[in-house]
C-alpha cells in the first residue's frame, strides 16, 4: 500500500468516525428533547366563541395533543367533564378548556318546583342576572279601591335562578322589529310550592314584576313590616 492509498484509508476512517459522531449528536439532541417535552396527552380547545352561562356540550370542542408538561393543572383532559356544565365567562375560539371556565348548572333541590316568567328587559336587571344568581322578586299592585294607594310587595325573597332565556319581542311591529318597552326575558326559578303560587299570582294580577339582584353573601333577610311599601310611608 503506497502513501496515497494510506491517506485514502485514513480519510475514509475519519469520515466514518465523523458520521458516527454526528449520529450520536443527533440521538443526544432527540433524547434531550424527549426528556424536556415528555409524553403527549389529549386536551380540548374551543371550535368557536361561547357566550357566558351557555350550556356546554362536547360538540363545541375539538381534541388536540400536546406535551403533558406544558398542560396546566386545571386543563380538562376528559370531555365528559362538560356534561351538565355552563360557561362562567365569555369563552374564545381556540382557548384550551380548563375546569375554572365552567361550573355545574343549577338544579332543582328536593321540594322545589321550576317556574318561568317573562321579565321586562329594561326593569329586570337586564344582562346581569345569570343562572345561579339569587334575587328578590317585587310586584306592584294598584289599590284595591278608588283612592287607595298602589303597593309594592316583596313577593319572593332569595329566589334561585335556574336559567335565563333569550331576549324576546312581546309586541313586534309589522316589519318584525320590536318596540321599546316590549322586550322581555324568560327567567326560570327554583321555588317551593308557596313561592311558586306567589309568582303565578303576581304574573297574573300585578301591574309590574321586577327583580332585584342580591350580592353574593349579603344578608337579604326582610322584616315582615318591610315586605309591603306604599308612598305614604315616606310622608
Amino acid at each position: 500500500m503506497n502513501s496515497r492509498q494510506r491517506r485514502g484509508v485514513i480519510l475514509l476512517l475519519l469520515s466514518v468516525l465523523c458520521a458516527f459522531g454526528a449520529f450520536a449528536g443527533v440521538l443526544s439532541v432527540i433524547s434531550d428533547v424527549n426528556t424536556k417535552v415528555g409524553p403527549e396527552v389529549s386536551a380540548y380547545q374551543l371550535k368557536s366563541d361561547v357566550a357566558p352561562y351557555t350550556a356546554l356540550s362536547s360538540g363545541q370542542f375539538e381534541k388536540i395533543s400536546m406535551p403533558k408538561r406544558w398542560l396546566s393543572t386545571n386543563a380538562v383532559t376528559d370531555l365528559s367533564e362538560v356534561n351538565g356544565k355552563i360557561a362562567v365567562t365569555q369563552l374564545r375560539k381556540g382557548s384550551l378548556l380548563q375546569s375554572d371556565m365552567m361550573q355545574k348548572r343549577p338544579e332543582l333541590q328536593p321540594g322545589e318546583q321550576e317556574i318561568a316568567i317573562m321579565i321586562d328587559a329594561a326593569t329586570g336587571v337586564a344582562g346581569k342576572i345569570t343562572p345561579g344568581a339569587t334575587v328578590n322578586i317585587y310586584a306592584t299592585f294598584a289599590g284595591e279601591r278608588d283612592g287607595d294607594p298602589s303597593q309594592s310587595k316583596v313577593i319572593v325573597s332569595n329566589a334561585k335562578v335556574l336559567d335565563v332565556g333569550k331576549l324576546t319581542a312581546l309586541e313586534p311591529n309589522r316589519d318584525g322589529k320590536s318596540n321599546m318597552g316590549t322586550e322581555a326575558v324568560p327567567i326560570t326559578f327554583a321555588l317551593n310550592t308557596l313561592d311558586t303560587q306567589r309568582i303565578a299570582y303576581a304574573e297574573s294580577f300585578a301591574e309590574h314584576v321586577r327583580l332585584a339582584l342580591l350580592a353574593s353573601g349579603s344578608d337579604s333577610t326582610i322584616r315582615p313590616g318591610d315586605r309591603t311599601y306604599t308612598i305614604d310611608k315616606d310622608k
